[in-house]
């Protein structure tokens, strides 16, 4: 029988009980530091016993008895705050061990996801759940459990002491504390609280992924006179946040203040009940200094309560977080083969390809590629071209498995990608994408991406290579300068050229080349026609062209349109003859010829 997931509380404390030794030493230094804190309030209630018991004659009180239980009275103090320290190293020592494996367990499973997953959540999603829900759950490890520990012995200690002293005023007092427990309970772990709190997580990440789109989109915003109301996305994601807070406050209002009123109300219930006791008794002095001792420590019972009630809302927010992590966790990583396979060669096969984007939000799919099926060999190039949407990039993904196809195999040296491990079919293929993305790094990191372990020598090596090495010199700390926040912009033709100094870095035998060039002023183009010259060197190239100038050298040119191929050849062949290539081929000429006109 396969065993039911734990949730709620109880997975929190599975979580927690990865460490729990340090817990379990948390917990019992914490509860008895709550029994120590007590014992100050023992020694008043000694000393104004004293004091009664001689309220005709003061001076006939035991002055060495007092003076005793006041040094008790500090002890107890002392060694509580002690304990509370060494509690709370433990606990702290177990939530950062936790925080760290988590992080890295969840980074380590977002990474062996399909691509798709990542194209299919918020940045926002996965940044709250990296950041916020994982530091959630350290705060609950490293504070929650133990408090609720010292909460929870405070609160048992303290009603055995008030029930050995008077039953009446004891049972008074506990029937204020549950009744106004069960109004906030009823609140914080109602089905209506799980609705509150699936919409604050998602309103959440709603405005923090689109807060860095608005953000990244600044320029746009100020060139075209947009305020944060006129960004939809943004604005809308403010004012559902603010919606879900108002509906909380009405929703919690009446409550909370029932929970509230109840609680600092205790000495109302217990002076009457007193006054009672004491009115059928009124010689008995041990009555009168229980009487006064609940009244001094009556209203301070109601503060470990407060911890309780909001450690449960905690709790509850945290618990929300918990799921999310979860439901990462529950996604599917691209799965490894039981009998792995290694490619006898580097020849890249598409064989009756077909594939789809499925949305599982919206239930939906969208064909991206129909029955497609050519061969990049060893040693040449393959262009892909065709319109926007014809599938050129699809087919560029599908490579190194960022999704799986729906029909048909892509084989490798005659190996079904399917069958090599992740990290030899990694080692197989680089990319050099259009969009480049550096870190916020030095140079030298995000040249050294391609190759971990690479010398010194080697990451220069294939700077020279990419053209790169002259700029980067140039610059204030050279290799060491830090890229983007708190360092230099690079153009996008010295940044596509340091993606080029990774791949080549890498030197894998198959390459994916996604028009390279594109953001390239002439000058930086022939630079980087240099650099790309020395990477493609005996490789399998596969080159995702838009300017159909670059591939007229190309061994095979495959035209897509609408995820079918159209044509395949080589460009004398398809330039002269009738189809989507010629046209496309015309119209590029075309342009060149093209001038502004007033």
């Amino acid at each position: 029988m396969k065993k039911q997931k734990k949730k709620g509380l109880l997975r929190l404390f599975e979580i927690a009980g990865e460490k729990k030794g340090l817990l379990i030493l948390a917990g019992f230094l914490s509860a008895i530091s709550a029994c120590c804190m007590l014992v100050p309030y023992l020694s008043v209630y000694q000393v104004l016993n004293e004091l009664l018991r001689n309220a005709g004659n003061v001076t006939a009180s035991d002055d060495a008895s007092m003076i005793r239980w006041a040094w008790i009275a500090f002890a107890g103090l002392a060694a509580a705050l002690l304990l509370l320290y060494g509690s709370l190293m433990a606990s702290h020592m177990a939530a950062f061990r936790i925080l760290y494996g988590l992080r890295v367990r969840l980074s380590e499973h977002i990474g062996r996801l399909p691509l798709g997953y990542l194209n299919g959540t918020s940045t926002g999603a996965i940044k709250k759940a990296l950041e916020q829900n994982v530091e959630k759950i350290e705060n609950f490890v490293a504070h929650t459990i133990p408090d609720l520990v010292n909460a929870a012995t405070t609160v048992i200690v303290m009603f055995v002491i008030f029930f050995s002293l008077n039953g009446w005023m004891a049972a008074v007092c506990l029937l204020a504390i549950v009744a106004g427990i069960s109004v906030q309970f009823s609140m914080m772990f109602g089905k209506k609280a799980q609705e509150f709190f699936k919409m604050y997580f998602d309103t959440s990440e709603q405005m923090s992924a689109s807060a860095v789109q608005y953000v990244r989109g600044m320029p746009v915003v100020k060139i075209f006179g947009q305020t944060v109301e006129s960004f939809r996305q943004f604005s809308k994601s403010i004012y559902r946040f603010k919606e879900y807070a108002l509906n909380v406050c009405d929703a919690y209002q009446p409550g909370m203040v029932t929970f509230v009123v109840l609680l600092n109300s205790l000495v109302t219930f217990i002076i009457p009940v007193g006054l009672l006791l004491l009115d059928g008794q009124p010689g008995n002095i041990a009555l009168a200094a229980v009487y006064l001792f609940f009244i001094i420590l009556g209203p301070g019972v109601s503060s470990p309560f407060y911890r309780l009630t909001f450690l449960a809302s905690n709790t509850r927010e945290i618990d929300e977080g918990v799921n999310r992590i979860d439901a990462i966790f529950a996604e599917k990583p691209v799965p490894e083969p039981a009998t792995p396979q290694r490619p006898k060669g580097h020849d890249v096969t598409f064989d009756n390809v077909s594939f789809s984007y499925e949305n599982k939000q919206e239930k939906t799919r969208t064909e991206a590629l129909k029955h497609i099926s050519f061969t990049a060999r060893a040693g040449e190039i393959t262009a892909l071209v065709g319109p926007s949407g014809s599938g050129k990039s699809t087919i560029a993904n599908l490579i190194p498995r960022f999704w799986d196809v729906s029909e048909g195999s892509i084989r490798i040296g005659g190996a079904d990608i399917r069958n090599i491990p992740s990290e030899a079919l990694m080692d197989q293929v680089s990319f050099v994408f259009q969009d480049t993305f550096l870190f916020f790094d030095t140079l030298y990191e995000n040249i050294r991406v391609g190759k971990d372990g690479a010398t010194e020598e080697q990451v220069i090596a294939a700077a020279r290579a990419a053209q790169c090495d002259d700029f980067i010199r140039r610059l204030p700390q050279g290799y060491q300068t830090l890229i983007g926040e708190g360092g230099v912009y690079l153009s996008g033709g010295e940044a596509q050229r340091v993606a080029v100094a990774r791949a080549i870095l890498k030197n894998s035998p198959i390459l994916v080349l996604d028009e390279a060039t594109a953001f390239a002023d002439p000058e930086n183009e022939y630079k980087m026609q240099l650099a790309i010259q020395e990477l493609i060197r005996e490789k399998t190239v596969i080159i995702i062209a838009h300017r159909l100038s670059s591939i007229i050298s190309a061994n095979r040119i495959i035209v897509l349109r609408e995820g079918e191929i159209a044509q395949q050849g080589i460009h004398s062949e398809l330039s002269v003859a009738e189809g989507l290539y010629k046209q496309m081929w015309d119209a590029y000429t075309d342009a060149f010829q093209w001038t502004l006109k007033k």
